[in-house]
């Protein structure tokens, strides 16, 4: 199973940014960023393919975030702009896509320890 190290969370105010990353430890064909606030279930924010199998974004993500992945170091990105408090939540990097619905979390197998996020207004 792909181990995953993910880096970059932080506190800001709303409307700045932040760039999250996480590593794998080796090849997925799916990785994405799932948020949990406190007492929410986890949510989909974003999966990419890592063969080129396209862009998924969840509502709360589409226009502001942008998922990316570079092959080359085995690693995946998510630049979040105009961040709004509610963004606030610990941030998980998925990998190993098993089957369902991709911005669901239960369709992956791999997690990571999680970054937090936390958007001050």
């Amino acid at each position: 199973q792909v181990r995953l190290v993910e880096s970059g969370g932080g506190s800001v105010q709303a409307g700045g940014s932040l760039r999250l990353s996480c590593v794998a430890s080796g090849y997925t064909n799916f990785m994405g960023w799932f948020r949990a606030a406190p007492g929410k279930e986890r949510e989909g924010v974003a999966v990419i393919g890592t063969g080129g199998g396209g862009e998924y974004y969840g509502d709360s993500a589409k226009g502001r975030f942008t998922i990316a992945h570079d092959s080359a170091k085995n690693t995946l990105y998510l630049q979040m702009n105009r961040l709004k408090p509610e963004d606030t939540a610990m941030y998980y990097c998925a990998a190993d896509f098993i089957e369902g619905s991709l911005l669901a979390s239960t369709s992956f197998k791999a997690w990571g320890q999680g970054t937090q996020v936390t958007v001050s207004a």
